[in-house]
C-alpha cells in the first residue's frame, strides 16, 4: 500500500512539476527533484537519476538526507513506526 502512494504521490508531483515550469505560481524544478526523490526507491529509472543528482549536488543532497531523518522522527514521535 505504501509503494503505491509512494508511486502515486510521486508522479502528481512530477506532473505539478512539468506544469510549474510554465506557470509562474508552481515551483517546477523544486516539485520534480522532490517528485523523482520519492519515485526513486520504487522506479530504477528515478534511482538512477536520484544518484546522478546526489553525485552532482554533494550539499544538496546532504541538505535533503537531513530534512528526511528530521521528517522521520518527527513521524515516528507523533504515530510511531510506519
Amino acid at each position: 500500500m505504501q509503494r503505491y502512494l509512494r508511486i502515486a504521490l510521486g508522479g502528481m508531483l512530477l506532473l505539478l512539476g512539468v506544469v510549474g515550469l510554465v506557470l509562474p505560481i508552481l515551483q517546477g524544478f523544486l516539485l520534480i527533484a522532490v517528485g523523482i526523490m520519492l519515485l526513486a526507491r520504487d522506479v530504477p529509472l528515478f534511482a538512477r537519476i536520484a544518484s546522478q543528482i546526489r553525485e552532482r549536488f554533494p550539499r544538496t543532497s546532504h541538505a535533503a538526507e537531513t530534512a528526511k531523518r528530521r521528517i522521520a522522527e518527527w513521524w515516528r514521535s507523533r504515530f510511531g513506526n510506519p
